[in-house]
């Protein structure tokens, strides 16, 4: 496998300040026997984990199922949250109540400032030692490693190739939005003859898609495709506003309606896995649940970047971290850690994740000829070309995507507030909350 340079993904944090390890509740974790000496004889370990990604839940807890049967003295309890909750509010729902996981997902800079008191080192971990360079640079601190990198994921717009081809339109000319705009209306003129009930499926419901996803695009050449550049920034100038404004009215006007009662689960697999709809924006993850509806449509597949700027990089990124809660027993730190380390570097779990979870991997040791599904293929070949740009939303101060950003555009789209006021009120946030 040849090796790749994550470095320009991820500038290391640099203004970061190591928290106290120490944990401000009771993680939830514990040894059966209640100390550790009696674990390692043989007593019973328990690890609470809390985790974001939904496209991949049943896979996860069947892997799960598999590792616990190999290793009876391990308990592991899994709660997914994700889709359309807002993960990181729910996780601070449960670490206030006094419920905290031993093991949890964060995203970049914000997050790891927003948790560190409670966020242990990953030492001794086979994972850390290979994972791809540049990788865990959002989660290293005065060179002590805090986390472990899920996978790689790109997203930007998937299409139905067999759909485009009747339209004759290629998608790899689509460089522009002119481009862009141009094939959307050639489609919604075609609806009919193609049987399609729209040309896109805006998710207007889940704020995630675009106040993670959409916002970072438009502005990640404010920021140098940096998420340290984003997370030291003092302001947002929304540079490229009319742009993003574009492409946000695009995809509602020729969306499914009403757009904003639309969630992820209608989006790809009520409409775009049963050809309803000619693309959406989404990023590979998306790949397993259009397999499971449509295995035809998943394989016919295709993702391009959305056109930026007058540019075409497909962004590529870390979506999240496992981090291991510096508050649970040491014994439930080390069985965490072992998990993880399995998870990613044993054959079995390296198996699962390549095969099962259909991940990118962002581990070395990897035989990426496998990687399978179009979409995963195509993302990573932009990144074989170096042909990608960062996700800075990682960087947003804590809130700023879904809640403000993301509910300012949601009342544009209601016509509530113009897209100037959107614009101003996630400005003003930004500075308030910097």
């Amino acid at each position: 496998m040849r090796k790749f340079k994550w470095g320009y993904i991820f500038l290391v944090a640099t203004v970061l300040v190591l928290g106290a390890c120490g944990n401000s509740g009771d993680a939830g974790g514990t040894a059966s026997s209640g100390n550790e000496q009696d674990s390692e004889e043989g007593g019973e370990v328990t690890i609470d984990l809390y985790q974001f990604k939904v496209e991949f839940k049943e896979q996860f807890e069947e892997m799960v199922a598999q590792y616990v049967e190999e290793n009876p003295n391990v308990k592991i309890n899994v709660e997914t949250v994700g889709g359309g909750n807002d993960y990181g509010a729910t996780l601070k729902s449960k670490i206030a109540s006094g419920n905290e996981p031993d093991i949890f997902n964060i995203g970049g800079p914000q997050d790891y400032e927003d948790h560190k008191d409670r966020i242990a080192p990953i030492e001794d971990s086979k994972a850390a030692d290979t994972a791809l360079e540049g990788t865990l640079d959002a989660v290293t601190v005065d060179d002590q490693v805090y986390g472990l990198p899920y996978n790689l994921e790109g997203y930007g717009l998937i299409y139905n190739k067999a759909i485009l081809e009747e339209a004759g339109i290629n998608p790899d000319e689509l460089k522009t939005m002119e481009d862009l705009q141009g094939a959307v209306e050639e489609l919604d003129g075609m609806k009919e003859e193609l049987g399609l009930e729209a040309v896109f499926a805006f998710p207007g419901k889940e704020r995630w898609v675009y106040g993670n996803h959409s916002s970072s695009s438009f502005l990640a050449p404010e920021f140098n495709d940096s998420v340290t550049e984003a997370f030291e920034a003092d302001t947002v100038e929304f540079e490229l506003s009319e742009e993003l404004k574009n492409y946000i009215d695009m995809q509602v006007n020729y969306s499914e309606q009403p757009v904003l009662s639309l969630d992820y689960s209608q989006q790809v697999e009520a409409l775009y896995s049963m050809e309803k709809v000619a693309m959406i924006q989404q990023g590979n993850w998306a790949y397993p649940s259009i397999e499971q509806i449509a295995p035809e449509v998943a394989e016919n597949s295709g993702i391009i970047p959305i056109p930026v700027d007058g540019e075409s990089k497909m962004p590529v990124g870390v979506p999240q971290y496992w981090v291991v809660n510096s508050g649970a027993e040491d014994e439930v730190q080390k069985a965490a850690v072992e998990f993880l380390d399995w998870m990613y570097t044993s054959e079995a779990g390296m198996d699962i994740v390549l095969n099962e979870f259909n991940f990118i991997p962002a581990y070395e040791g990897y035989d990426t000829s496998q990687i399978s599904d179009p979409l995963s293929e195509e993302i990573y070949r932009y990144s074989e070309e170096g042909n990608t740009s960062g996700w800075v939303f990682l960087g947003y101060p804590t809130g700023f995507s879904e809640d403000v950003y993301g509910n300012n555009v949601q009342q544009y789209i209601s016509d509530e507030i113009t897209w100037e006021e959107a614009m101003e009120n996630s400005q003003k946030y930004w500075e308030e909350n910097r």
